[in-house]
């Protein structure tokens, strides 16, 4: 430990003599004596002091202990309902728990915690009101996440787990400017821990600074101390490193999230991901599904049902689809905003129309980059390549905010752009795509390589783009 210089010796000599309280000199050696009864040293936290320091810190909890927290929680406030505070950390609790698990049930419970909060307590109470923003991102209702996270930075501006939500709610809503601001807050308030630096790897993520990125989630990793942080940060790594079609890389990643936290599925759903691109279609159908048993969600059941079409498993893959079907309906019943996943399964496997009026719907909402992406590529499914096109350069163009290099958004520009006769453009995107990831989709990959093909080399009467 390095020592400032200048501090007075008897200072260091207060510090010593604490360090070695309950210990006696005999015969000048110095021997460490049991605990007394009132110099117990304190009990290590339980389960659900450990799960509500971390909802109420920004960071990631373990299931088991949320289990704990909202148990105790909820048989305290039986007994003192007008405890604001705690119906805070009920709220908080009940998101944390309906995100890791995907249960949509916990969205209607959630909110009615946090107004109560609201409601019994301070009236601009800083954890309800980020509580509701939390819950809002988890809803994907983006403007939402924005009232209410802005009411909360007012009501504590120093408090910097306001400002984080805060970036959550401008990428949804494609506020690169709100986003790199609230970044800047959060590395200002809180720098160097772990929980930013994992902030800052998604945003630099999105603006296609992937070795930065790569970097900061790795430090964030390695500094995590609780199992579930550190396996949510693995799991962040894992994605990270499957973008840039570093298969292996993605998949050491995802295995040791889940080693360190059994109960991470989104590493599990990795897995299957890394598996299917390292061509070990059974062991990736297995990760898929023991991942949809315990986190049902729709975007994981669309990846299983592409893997199974891939494979020539239609019958399988129509299962998966209506799953996504069912949960979508179950997220809307409990305000939840499904429309984006919704939106890429019709337009490919489904209705492509149907697609185009919820993305429509969507992208005045909340524009955002994936629902750029996704309409443009709807529109095209439709015929309307023009309009396509403008989306998907939104989505791709570093200079209207699509800074992510994405394999399956340049895929979509390039397949848009061979349609419209562009094909030095095409062929650009198309070999850009596969150079980013080859192994971005089971259906996208293969028919990017055939495109690819297809088109041949470049030729003198391809028009310049």
């Amino acid at each position: 430990m390095e020592i400032t210089r200048g501090w007075p010796a008897r200072r260091g000599r207060r510090v010593l003599t604490a360090s070695v309280a309950g210990a006696v000199v005999l015969g000048g050696v110095l021997v460490l004596l049991p605990w007394g009864e009132g110099d117990a040293p304190p009990p290590a936290p339980g389960p659900a002091a450990l799960a509500r320091g971390a909802v109420t810190t920004g960071v990631p909890a373990a299931l088991p202990d949320l289990a704990v927290l909202i148990g105790d929680r909820e048989r305290h406030l039986r007994a003192q309902p007008l405890d604001g505070v705690s119906w805070a950390v009920l709220g908080t609790a009940y998101v944390e728990q309906g995100r890791r698990t995907a249960d949509v049930a916990n969205w209607p419970k959630a909110e009615k915690a946090l107004r109560t909060s609201l409601q019994v307590g301070a009236e601009r109470n800083p954890q309800a009101l980020e509580g509701l923003a939390a819950l809002a991102v988890a809803r994907r209702d983006f403007p939402a996440a924005k009232k209410w996270g802005e009411d909360a930075v007012k009501a504590a501006p120093k408090r910097w787990t306001a400002h984080a939500v805060l970036i959550d709610a401008y990428t949804g809503l494609g506020d690169h400017e709100g986003v790199g601001r609230a970044l800047e807050k959060v590395m200002k308030l809180r720098p160097g821990t772990p929980a930013v630096g994992a902030r800052a790897a998604a945003v630099y993520r999105d603006r296609g600074w992937r070795e930065d990125a790569a970097a900061r989630i790795s430090d964030a990793a390695a500094a995590a101390e609780a199992p579930a942080e550190r396996a949510a940060y693995l799991e962040q790594a894992g994605r990270l490193a499957f973008e840039r079609g570093e298969r292996e890389e993605a998949l050491r990643f995802f295995q040791e999230a889940r080693r360190v936290d059994p109960d991470q599925r989104a590493a599990q759903a990795g897995q299957g991901r890394a598996l299917a691109a390292l061509g070990r279609t059974t062991d990736a159908l297995s990760a898929y599904q023991a991942a949809l048993a315990k986190r049902p969600s729709p975007e994981y059941a669309l990846e299983l049902g592409e893997l199974y079409e891939s494979l020539g498993l239609d019958q399988a893959a129509r299962v998966q689809y209506d799953l996504l079907r069912a949960r979508v309906r179950e997220a809307g019943a409990a305000g939840a905003d499904e429309e984006l996943v919704l939106g890429r399964f019709e337009a490919d496997h489904g209705d492509p129309e149907a697609a185009v009026r919820r993305l429509r719907e969507e992208w005045g909402r909340q524009p955002g980059t994936a629902v750029a992406d996704a309409l443009g590529w709807a529109l095209h499914r439709t015929g309307e390549d023009e309009e396509a096109l403008e989306f998907a350069t939104i989505a791709t163009d570093g200079e209207q905010g699509g800074g992510v290099r994405s394999a399956l958004y340049a895929f979509h520009r390039g397949v848009i752009e061979r349609a419209l006769g562009r094909y030095g453009p095409a062929r650009r995107h198309l070999a850009e795509a596969l150079t980013i990831n080859p192994y971005f989709s089971p259906l996208g990959a293969p028919e990017a390589e055939r495109a690819l093909a297809e088109l041949g080399e470049p030729s003198v009467e391809d028009p310049p783009g």
